[in-house]
């Protein structure tokens, strides 16, 4: 069983809407700060949102501010990433990342211990 597993990728035509959960496994410790990251084939894995344990501190970076927004459910251990305004260069695997051992978010890969398998979105011009 994974730790994080990803939903609700799919096809979309730009200017359209996505929203991605990430569901925690119940038997993981619970997730302190959580993020999306995404990457297209040869490209590195690049940060896209990330959000505090308590839900109230998102980051975002500049590609996507103003069209995603992240949330959190901690008692139902899930993590949303609603995606408007998509534009083709959204295309790619979308990852959903935890970690146990900071509170706030991180625009890094390497302050994620846990990861999913990802999930494919495709935006269509």
């Amino acid at each position: 069983q994974e730790d994080l597993v990803e939903s609700g990728g799919g096809l979309v035509q730009a200017g359209g809407s996505l929203r991605l959960s990430c569901a925690v496994s119940p038997r993981t410790f619970i997730m302190h700060a959580m993020g999306w990251f995404r990457q297209v084939p040869g490209k590195e894995r690049e940060f896209a949102a990330a959000i505090s344990y308590t839900g109230d501190i998102p980051h975002y970076a500049d590609s996507v501010k103003g069209r995603f927004t992240i949330s959190r459910d901690n008692a139902k251990r899930m993590v949303f990433l609603q995606m408007d305004s998509l534009k083709p260069e959204d295309t790619g695997v979308y990852y959903c990342a935890g970690t146990g051992r900071r509170v706030l978010p991180s625009p890094h890969l390497k302050d994620y211990e846990y990861w999913g398998q990802g999930t494919q979105v495709t935006v269509s011009s």
